[in-house]
């Protein structure tokens, strides 16, 4: 049978980009021929013509670390796009199908570690991988493919869009037409290859945190980095166990390879790969150091600082047994900061003071850190000068300033930035925050320090140990625990046992943040911002220093040339000192002595704190709410003038009724509102009635109550009108206060009946002590009628009475109140002169 030569012809061409469209694609050579080449870990090759980025991709089903990042960053503390700020790692592998290459990434929380590859292959069927991008081979070279990869390094990886629009900061777009790949950090190392863009993300409506910072709040540009990072080899790191005690971070995943009998969960601290050179040596040089690099861009003295409260953590590799293992060093000129190799220390500039973060480079697999990067707030540093100037008015002479050599608050500031140098670098090593170290006499530098200040032999204040210097106890302890290696046939997990019964029976505590932060946390010891071993006494102490400093407090607080107005900046962390041992003194109410014990180790199990202790801690507290102690001197009730042009108010100062002036009540709101919302959390009230139907000689909720009642109302004061003033605002905070828990339906319901009870009470004494005087009629009046409107279900009525904004103490500030209250209270009088792009935070 013949066929038509036409038909044979247009059948051979039906069938050549199947058989023969591999064999069409170029070289590598050819296609890049022109192209600039960046040798590394994943070749790069750039097109100027074109403006395109290629990438050459010659590892497959390998595992592989892809970290988003951003190197130049917002400025903004509060909506966090900072410069530094790493997106989550990820483990991703190559895969090539056909003319694509797919990016997967596997999922790592559910393994099977066994060596049976059908009992991997079940689990890793069973739970959703992803694949996060996907190529076209444009060009191969033996199993050598090379990628398009302009898209994948011009798109939003860290999700720049999403975290704007979250923030209510406007609804912006990533625009394709102003971003471009930036040349001068894209870079292939040998073990990371760097992408780096140039974005930019525009809106018609920027939100205020925005216009702050960007010089056109329309058109934010920002660059951000992805990186590829060649992970070592499986099973070159030993991963260590994690322990709760042991002050560790680390990674945790599910193995259901693990026997029946044993848990399914495996937790691996974090911590770098250290070795020694000699094994069986009980102190040996490792290896292979860690070493650290000082951004060049950190000016003098901060420099110096930075350098040396780093350098502490050599002494913690000494205890555990390493010689020369931790080093800090300035980043060579040569040197890029996001390399792979250097582990870093970056001084990060904010348009408000924000935390300071360490974080790190963690591969997934087994907890090994593989390059830590710490960011330090520049802006911190400038807080601690203002708050130590405000302890001791020094400019009460000529109004100048000290020259740097004998200047005791820039020696303080200094002293705080080592103290946050070590800290931040603690966490990239592997260490958790521990905030029960105050307790043992400063024993860690991942505490939260607070400045211990003391008198002098004359009763001034000094600054000279505000802040403790070296690597704590604790810290050895925890870094020990991490890194020590143990000579070949020694149990290791009996001496790190052994390691951390030690230290529970030298009476070292470790708490971390999950029981610190809430402020209705239990723990009598773990509290941030606080000092010594006994709270209800350092809070007495820190009540002397701030009498003493609010007694001096005037002129001398503000430098010869400056706005009157600026007073108040220094005055809000004087008159404020006392209110983190405030909180440390109300966990003692209800309280729980802890330790993070395992089964069969040397620590305490929980016990209630004693009564006595308890009611004591009450006294305490009620002692910051009196008069006397919520008293401003008369020449700062009226000698602060209102804020002048171009000094705008900022969320670091009080919030106020009465507009444009200082409101002298303001302050006395803020403190009582801190100790009674201290004293009236739902969860310590619950724990209250609790532990007095266990125990009948600890306190009960109602005991509370009453003890209260009888501080603040049933006393007399001076008949100073403004003392009595200040006496008619404790007493409404608090029944402002006991109202929200009465009516909140979180409150556990003993405690709503409690409350309720204590409200009816109130009103009964009301009803029989009505006052003599018109205000003090006017005051219980009201205070009658709030409690009547719960009586009679009307509480809706009261729930938009504007409450006063307490100035933020932690860095981070309290979210976007700050703003919005105070530009609605204090700052709408502003706007006719004043642009919002002025609006910002003052440090």
């Amino acid at each position: 049978m013949s066929i038509h030569p036409a038909r044979f012809l247009l059948f051979v061409l039906l069938l050549l980009p199947a058989a023969s469209s591999a064999q069409d694609l170029p070289t590598i050579e050819a296609k890049t021929e022109g192209m600039t080449r960046q040798a590394g870990f994943l070749p790069l090759y750039w097109d100027a013509t074109k403006g395109e980025l290629w990438m050459e991709i010659g590892v497959w089903d390998t595992d592989l670390l892809y970290v988003p990042s951003l190197p130049a960053g917002l400025g903004s503390n509060d909506v966090g796009l900072d410069r530094g700020l790493m997106g989550g790692e990820q483990v991703v592998r190559f895969k090539r199908v056909g003319p694509k290459v797919l990016m997967e990434a596997p999922n790592l929380q559910f393994r099977a570690l066994t060596e049976n590859a059908a009992e991997r292959a079940a689990v890793a069927d069973a739970f959703a991988s992803s694949i996060g991008w996907g190529f076209t081979v444009a060009a191969q070279t033996g199993d050598r493919a090379l990628v398009d990869i302009t898209p994948f390094v011009l798109r939003d990886a860290m999700g720049v869009v999403r975290s704007l629009n979250g923030m209510q900061q406007g609804s912006f777009r990533l625009e394709g037409s102003r971003s471009a790949v930036y040349l001068e950090r894209t870079k292939a190392f040998p073990d990371n290859t760097e992408l780096e863009a140039q974005l930019t993300f525009l809106s018609d409506n920027p939100g205020r945190y925005v216009r702050a910072v960007a010089s056109d709040p329309y058109a934010v540009t920002l660059r951000m980095r992805q990186s590829f990072v060649r992970l070592p080899e499986l099973g070159s790191y030993t991963p260590r166990p994690y322990d709760p005690r042991s002050g560790s971070y680390g990674i945790e995943f599910v193995d259901y390879a693990t026997p029946v009998s044993e848990p399914k969960e495996v937790r691996y601290l974090a911590r770098h790969r250290l070795v020694k050179a000699d094994p069986n040596a009980a102190v040996s040089d490792p290896v292979e150091p860690i070493v650290y690099y000082l951004d060049p861009g950190t000016p003098e003295p901060i420099r110096s600082a930075l350098l040396d409260g780093a350098r502490w953590w050599a002494d913690a590799y000494e205890a555990a047994g390493f010689r020369n293992a931790f080093r800090v060093e300035m980043l060579p000129d040569t040197a890029d900061a996001m390399d792979l190799r250097y582990n870093v220390i970056q001084w990060v500039h904010r348009s408000t003071r924000g935390w300071s973060y360490g974080r790190s480079v963690t591969d997934p697999r087994t907890g090994e850190i593989l390059k830590g990067i710490v960011s330090l707030g520049s802006l911190r540093v400038r807080q601690d000068y203002l708050l130590a100037a405000g302890l001791l008015s020094p400019y009460r002479n000529d109004g100048a300033g000290l020259p740097p050599d004998s200047d005791p608050m820039l020696a303080m500031a200094l002293a705080r930035l080592r103290q946050l140098s070590a800290h931040e670098v603690g966490h990239t090593l592997g260490l958790m925050h521990n905030f029960a170290s105050s307790v043992n006499d400063r024993a860690s530098v991942m505490d939260y320090p607070a400045p211990l200040i003391r008198f002098t032999a004359d009763g001034a204040l000094t600054l000279d140990e505000a802040y403790d210097t070296g690597i704590g106890a604790w810290d050895k302890v925890a870094i020990r625990y991490s890194y020590s290696q143990f000579p070949a046939g020694v149990d290791e997990r009996a001496e790190l046992n052994r390691l951390l019964d030690e230290a529970s029976d030298a009476g070292l505590l470790y708490i971390s943040d999950t029981d610190a932060r809430p402020q209705g946390g239990a723990h009598p010891a773990a509290h941030l911002w606080d000092n010594g071993s006994d709270p209800v006494l350092t809070l007495e102490h820190d009540m002397q220093v701030r009498s003493r400093a609010l007694a001096q407090f005037g002129l001398g607080n503000v430098r010869a040339g400056w706005p009157l107005a600026t007073l108040e900046e220094a005055l809000v962390p004087v008159y404020l000192w006392h209110r983190y041992q405030i909180e440390a003194v109300a966990k003692l109410i209800g309280g729980v002595d802890y330790t993070y014990a395992l089964r069969g180790d040397t620590q305490a199990l929980p016990e209630a704190i004693p009564g006595a202790r308890q009611k004591e801690a009450l006294d305490a507290l009620l002692k910051t709410v009196t008069p006397a102690a919520l008293r401003l001197p008369q020449n700062l009730r009226t000698q602060l003038p209102p804020r002048p042009p171009g000094y705008a108010p900022h969320p670091e100062l009080f919030d106020g009724h009465t507009g444009l002036t200082f409101d002298p009540y303001a302050p006395a709101e803020a403190v009582a509102s801190l100790t009674f919302g201290m004293i009236l959390r739902p969860e310590r009230a619950a724990r209250l009635v609790n532990q007095h139907d266990f125990d009948d000689d600890l306190p009960e909720f109602r005991d509370v109550l009453t003890r209260v009642f009888d501080a603040i109302w049933d006393v007399s004061v001076d008949r100073d009108d403004y003392d009595a003033e200040l006496q008619r605002l404790v007493q409404q905070v608090w029944v402002d206060q006991l109202l929200a828990l009465a009516t909140n339906a979180g409150t556990a319901y003993p405690v709503r009946a409690r409350a309720l009870l204590n409200l009816r009470e109130i009103q009964v004494w009301l009803e029989q002590n009505r006052g003599r005087d018109p205000e003090t009629i006017a005051h219980r009046d009201l205070i009658y009628d709030d409690i009547q409107r719960v009586m009679t279900r009307k509480y809706e009525e009261m729930e938009n009475r504007t409450e006063l904004d307490t100035p933020p103490g932690s860095p981070i500030g309290q979210e976007d109140r700050g703003f919005v209250s105070r530009q609605r209270r204090r700052a709408a009088r502003l706007e006719a002169w004043l642009p919002d792009e002025a609006w910002c935070g003052v440090e």
